[in-house]
């Protein structure tokens, strides 16, 4: 007879008692996560996030509140979870994951790893640290209503890069507001700016640092003073952005050195935020006026929409741009609203000078408008209930992996409108590995297109093997029969390479270059195609596997698309390997249509196609207006659970 500890066999619960577990992430699905952790069982937790707390993290990740704000996120998951199970150790860290300190060696430790994280270079990182480790990781993601679940295992299951993801189209709030690291944060901050300024307010819109929070202080001593300071005062008194704004007229140089200057030197005394970060750079409006005048910047080339200006192009424009909202705004009234549309100009002028003088300050390289307009997105907001219907599948899915059952893990949809079969959540076979990864293939190797005489090595570090391949530190020798180093990870050894091209070290059309990082135990073989027909302003492509490489053994099964996991990007959670379609439907079905063992059935769906509109079922409308009603000729039982 079955003995139970409470609903898990015993076996179960005394594996849960004694396994070490790590939770990357303690944000939305990590509150949600931790508290399921401790509650199942689990005594041995280990939790990390670099990030501290935010205002507007306090309307879905319940283990914090207001007196926590400018606290570690991680540190104050493990005191609040300990509330729940005082009997658990659980260790936090409030760093980040991609540090060199948490090796190969530090993931061996656990028997599991869960990801709770909201960006794709860390999922890259932990995904690369997990397949060199050979532990097994269970990766998830969350957009809006939408989520997944899926269980990555080295040689068993697909891994996360095994797949190409969709563009990131959520942000974290703080990334937003105080850490861009990429174009696209800086584009999300100034449509937040836009309507702070012109259009409704929206408390999780806000885009400056708050001087009345405690998260400025970070010393912990300072930190819990503030914070029962501003409960004495009943609460923490803030004046809208929109409100400053009008009290100064709109006045843009006020704005501009508020919003570039002044809000970015306060940023800088958050030191611990720098220490791992290169630090944003404030500008001032006086002193780029004054230096104008000195200097007269040459005229761009090309479409007007296609020219990148200057700083201080972008500073008149947004001058500009901000004068003519200002007079929309009072044309329509006292407490009017503007709303923000990429189809009108002055409102796509004042976001790519916002946006522009942003990246600039955080050292990127800036966008033209043109380059703006189209990654203009809508920002999706985080939900809840997503987060915690997916930490739930989290646990589930690791009972079965300390079980033993492997083979009965499952990548998991949750869809935000039930399919025709009534679910909400939708369960898929893991695919195997992909033979072609440039991540989990036994041999990685691409190929990348290129113009040798225009490529500098640190482009080639930077925007291809840090940004593009996601590694950290790499080294890169060339395979010319010397072993010359091009790019060292040792501090100082091959600065001197940085600004020469990669033609001035011989690399030309067919040269093989040896990319390791060895804190991800891992190595890539580059094949450089020399080209010089590239699109303007493309740097790269990555064509695929080389070119000598074996195609993939075709199988006598039925081909239906695969699903990749979470999404850097965690944006996207139902995406198909082709981007084609991630209808409810679709996802229901799209078990391989692999042959099972004997005995077993097999899905043998057959569509056909109705023109018409179908709006609200939450099917996808492959070809135009179409949708697909389907009929089974043998049951689904025994393939679905």
């Amino acid at each position: 007879m079955v003995q139970l500890v409470g609903s898990l066999r015993r076996e179960l619960a005394e594996s849960l008692s004694t396994c070490k577990v790590l939770v990357v992430g303690a944000g939305g699905i990590g509150c949600e996560l931790l508290k399921n952790l401790v509650l199942t069982g689990f005594k041995n937790i280990e939790v990390i996030d670099l990030d501290t707390i935010d205002v507007s993290n306090l309307n879905r990740q319940f283990l914090f509140q207001k007196k926590h704000v400018g606290k570690s996120k991680a540190q104050v998951a493990k005191e609040s979870a300990l509330q729940f199970c005082p009997s658990a150790n659980i260790t936090a860290y409030h760093d980040s994951i991609m540090n060199p300190d948490y090796n190969v060696e530090f993931f061996r430790k656990f028997m599991l790893v869960m990801n709770a994280l909201d960006n794709r270079a860390a999922r890259n990182h932990v995904n690369r640290m997990c397949l060199a480790a050979d532990i097994p990781l269970i990766e998830s993601g969350t957009a809006g209503y939408l989520g997944q679940v899926t269980v990555i295992k080295k040689g068993m299951t697909e891994c996360y890069e095994c797949q190409p993801k969709p563009t990131q189209k959520t942000f974290p709030g703080c990334t937003i507001r105080n850490t861009p690291s990429e174009p696209i944060h800086c584009i999300v901050w100034a449509k937040y700016l836009f309507n702070q300024l012109f259009g409704e307010e929206d408390a999780d819109q806000e885009v400056s640092p708050d001087t009345a929070d405690p998260e400025a202080a970070w010393n912990p001593e300072d930190t819990a003073a503030r914070a029962t300071a501003s409960e004495k005062d009943g609460d923490i008194k803030r004046v809208s952005t929109k409100e400053w704004a009008r009290s100064t007229g709109y006045d843009s140089v006020k704005l501009f050195n508020k919003l570039f200057k002044d809000d970015i030197m306060y940023l800088l005394t958050m030191d611990k935020l720098w220490k791992k970060r290169k630090a944003p750079i404030p500008l001032d409006w006086q002193q780029l006026e004054n230096s104008s005048m000195s200097f007269k910047e040459s005229p761009a080339s090309g479409l007007k929409d296609q020219q990148v200006l200057g700083v201080w192009g972008y500073c008149q424009l947004f001058q500009h741009s901000v004068e003519t909202l200002r007079l929309q705004l009072q044309e329509k009234g006292e407490g009017s609203e503007l709303v923000w549309d990429k189809d009108d100009p002055p409102a796509m002028d004042f976001v790519t000078a916002a946006a522009n003088l942003r990246m600039h300050i955080f050292s990127m390289n800036m966008k033209s408008r043109f380059d703006v307009k189209s990654m203009a997105g809508n920002i999706i907001p985080a939900i809840a209930t997503t987060n915690a219907v997916i930490a739930g599948l989290i646990v589930l899915e690791g009972l079965k992996i300390l079980s033993g059952e492997l083979e009965s893990c499952r990548t998991i949809f949750l869809n935000k409108c039930p399919n025709l079969r009534k679910k909400l959540l939708v369960p898929c076979i893991l695919d195997p590995p992909s033979a072609n990864c440039y991540v989990c293939a036994s041999k990685p190797e691409v190929t990348v297109k290129l113009n040798v005489q225009k490529t500098t090595v640190l482009s080639l570090q930077d925007r291809i093997l840090k940004e593009r391949f996601g590694m950290v530190a790499p080294d890169v020798q060339i395979e010319d029969g010397k072993g010359t180093i091009l790019i060292s990870s040792e501090e100082g050894e091959t600065e001197a390479n940085n600004n020469k091209f990669l033609g001035d070290f011989g690399i030309r059309n067919g040269s093989r270059l040896q990319a390791d990082d060895f804190l991800q135990d891992y190595t890539l073989l580059i094949n450089v195609l020399h080209t010089e027909e590239l699109e303007r302003d493309v740097e790269f492509e990555v064509v695929g596997e080389a070119p000598d490489k074996a195609p993939p053994p075709q199988n006598n099964q039925e081909e239906v698309n695969s699903i990749t996991n979470g999404n850097k990007d965690s944006a996207q959670p139902s995406t198909s390997s082709k981007g084609e379609h991630h209808c409810s439907f679709c996802n229901d079905v799209k078990q391989k249509s692999s042959s099972r063992t004997a005995g077993k059935l097999r899905i043998q769906p057959f569509f056909w196609f109705l023109q018409q509109q179908a709006p609200t079922t939450g099917l996808c409308r492959k070809n135009k207006t179409f949708y697909f009603l389907f009929y089974f000729q043998q049951s689904l039982q025994g393939v679905l659970f």
